[in-house]
Order: structure tokens, then sequence, then C-alpha cells
């Protein structure tokens, strides 16, 4: 298993379309590796384990029938604690939505699940999203995977941080200053700021709307 919790998200979605691997195993092997690893980084805050597995057996069951799947059928993702999940706490890294359950996805959140993806949990960031480190006062800090005594950058340090472990292949983070691209550089993964506009915001805890946007982030370009 160790090396598909290393692959790429376009790899993983390959396998489980040729069937060389079932989705229930995919995201077993993520959830394993998240318990391996998470102690050290508190990368991942929020875990959604039963419902990721439920997911993944339906999506298996799906593909033996035969049916129509998306482009990330079965693939396991995080997503940065700044995306609303339904019936996922999502806080933003601030007190004010320490327990606040969003009853609906952002659009981010509700494309990524419609094209298969089957959420793991949400990784860390600071309070709004606000620092070029990632530590809040609900979570605490998320360390730097090849270096706990360092950050992972910020604010989508918890994404990279996971995704450089191999405990995630796919999140999507917020940039407004750097928040995609440096922590994506100081954990060796690969992140993007799209065009801006080209990814919905809605659902995202804002810092700024006239300079945020919506990017993924996984294990490389491919």
């Amino acid at each position: 298993m160790n090396d598909i919790v290393y692959a790429s998200a376009t790899r993983i979605a390959q396998a489980i379309r040729h069937k060389e691997i079932s989705a229930e195993e995919v995201v077993q092997a993520h959830l394993d590796r998240i318990g391996q690893v998470n102690g050290a980084l508190n990368a991942v805050v929020q875990l959604c384990a039963d419902r990721a597995l439920s997911e993944a057996k339906a999506a298996d069951e799906a593909l033996a029938r035969g049916d129509s799947v998306g482009p990330l059928h079965g693939v396991p993702m995080t997503l940065k604690d700044s995306l609303d999940t339904e019936g996922i706490i999502s806080t933003g890294g601030t007190k004010g939505r320490e327990s606040f359950v969003p009853s609906e996805d952002s659009v981010v959140a509700a494309r990524l699940r419609a094209a298969g993806a089957i959420l793991l949990g949400k990784t860390n960031t600071p309070e709004f999203t606000l620092a070029g480190e990632t530590d809040n006062l609900i979570y605490g800090r998320t360390n730097n995977p090849y270096n706990r005594d360092r950050i992972p950058g910020g604010s989508s340090g918890g994404a990279a941080a996971i995704i450089a472990s191999g405990g995630s292949p796919l999140d999507m983070g917020s940039d407004t200053g750097g928040s995609v691209r440096i922590p994506a550089s100081l954990c060796g993964i690969t992140g993007l700021k799209p065009t801006y506009g080209r990814v919905s915001r809605h659902g995202v805890v804002p810092l700024s709307w006239s300079l945020d946007h919506a990017g993924p982030m996984c294990r490389s370009v491919e």
C-alpha cells in the first residue's frame, strides 16, 4: 500500500477504474497513513473515517454495476478547514466557528464530490487563513513533515503537510497572498493559484473577496 499512498490522484483514479485496487482499499490505506503521521504533524483536524469508508464501498459497488463514474471516482481527498463541508465541523481556524457544522458543501467541495472524490477529513489553517504559518486557538500548530521544529507554511499548511506525508493525494487550498504557494513550496508538493474568479469561492471563509483564489494542492502537476 506504500505505493498507492504516494501515487498521484490521477494514478489512483486509473487504478480504481481498472479494478487494480478497490476504492475501499485506497481510502483505508490513506486513513491508516493519517493515523501513522498525524500525531506528529497535527495536519488533519477533523476526520470522517466511517463516512469515507461507506462512500468508498458504494463507489466500488457502482463500478461493479457498470455505472458511469466521474474522473475522481473513489479518490480520497482532504479539504482545508476554510472550505465548508456539509455535516463536518468547519472552523476557518477561528473560535467563533469552533462548533460550526455547515448544512451544505462549499461549491468546491460539492464539485469534487460530484466528480467522485471521497472526503477523508479537514486540514488545519490559521485563523481566517491570515498567516504564513498554520496555528490557531482551536487546534494548535501544524508541523513541517520534514522537520517538526519548522513550519509547513500557511495558510494551507495542514493540506501541504498531509499530502507530503502520504495521508492525502489531493486537497483544495485558498490563496490571497501566497497561502497555496508558500506551503506547497515548504512541503515539496504542487500547488496552483488559478486565474482570479476561475474557481468559485462560495462557501469558503473569505480573507479578501478581491484577492482570494481557491486552488488545488496535490503530489504532482499530473
